[in-house]
């Protein structure tokens, strides 16, 4: 695939309505419910790249939602106020990783979206008694019968490097970066579908022509305090964060706009968090938290909070935290 993937883009098939910063934030100030929020942020947030080497689709763009969010906003409001299903069907989850919770979050608003009928998910590619790989979704709407790869990735830009080559944003911890990911998705999950297994199986659902293509979403870390270019084709309303070493955070918290700091809980690692005051760490609780870390701790997440009118306290900065010696013992 190379560093020239990006010269044989695609179209991305999404409703740029609901894709906006605007109905994002509008719909989070009316949502307090941390799985709500993050049921709203991977229906809405935008994908990281706006151009691919593969073809990119929101599962949403043949919805009614899609023609007329303001339903899809009315929607969301509801699941605040009746949260129990949402919960009932995360609780169901087969691990707590989080792609299972964004794939999860995806199932639960696919099942109800007017428009779109969700055929399967997860759905196994065997031949024989070997798996071949899954079909993440398999949904039909007003154009057709789609299969979907869902991908949920936290990448982090190069201290020095070309920002703009994929290869330059790697995971964490673990052995990954943006193009080995864009590499994986396009030469063995997309064409899958094709696959005389999977054909065979597709007409046990009474389809005979499908079309696949990605929906990618998640979070890019720029490195404290230099940053870098983001990577070429990204889209501009991607989410984004900085992320620096233990040693670096004591001059990052002089510079930063945000008046309080916490981790970011596991289970809600998603949408810009929201606390109320009792939810609030007190005192010494974050420099006592740091002050136990392990010189190898993996990385964490840490949410910056500004208090606004309603007494509420919103995430308005996300960072990556990593030890000293990263990447030191880094496996990618």
């Amino acid at each position: 695939m190379g560093e020239s993937l990006v010269q044989r883009q695609t179209a991305v098939v999404y409703a740029r309505c609901m894709l906006s910063d605007h109905l994002l934030d509008e719909c989070l100030a009316r949502l307090q419910h941390p799985a709500v929020r993050d049921l709203a942020w991977t229906l809405l947030a935008a994908p990281l790249l706006e151009t691919l080497p593969c073809a990119q689709r929101h599962p949403l763009a043949g919805s009614r939602w899609a023609r007329q969010p303001g339903l899809l906003a009315d929607w969301l409001l509801q699941q605040e106020q009746h949260p129990g299903a949402l919960l009932d069907w995360l609780a169901r989850a087969r691990s707590q990783r989080l792609g299972i919770h964004y794939e999860q979050l995806w199932q639960f608003a696919l099942q109800q979206a007017p428009g779109v009928q969700l055929l399967a998910a997860n759905l196994p590619v065997r031949a024989g008694a070997r798996t071949l790989g899954e079909l993440d979704l398999l949904l039909r709407d007003a154009d057709g019968v789609h299969h979907l790869e869902l991908a949920i990735k936290l990448y982090l830009g190069p201290a020095g490097g070309d920002g703009r080559l994929y290869s330059s944003w790697r995971g964490a911890g673990r052995a990954d970066n943006l193009q080995r990911k864009l590499r994986h998705l396009s030469r063995q999950q997309l064409p899958l579908a094709a696959s005389p297994q999977a054909r065979q199986l597709l007409a046990e659902h009474a389809v005979s022509t499908v079309h696949s293509a990605l929906w990618m979403s998640g979070y890019l870390f720029y490195p404290w305090p230099d940053g870098c270019a983001p990577p070429a084709g990204s889209h501009a309303g991607h989410a984004r964060g900085h992320w620096l070493r233990h040693s670096d955070w004591p001059g990052f918290c002089q510079h930063a706009r945000a008046q309080h700091w916490q981790p970011v809980p596991r289970e809600c690692r998603l949408a810009p968090l929201s606390l109320q005051e009792e939810q609030r760490w007190p005192g010494r609780q974050l420099q006592d938290w740091l002050d136990a870390l392990a010189s190898s701790a993996p990385p964490m997440l840490l949410a910056g909070f500004a208090q606004d009118t309603d007494g509420r306290w919103y995430e308005r900065t996300r960072v990556m935290l990593l030890n000293n010696q990263w990447p030191a013992g880094h496996d990618g």
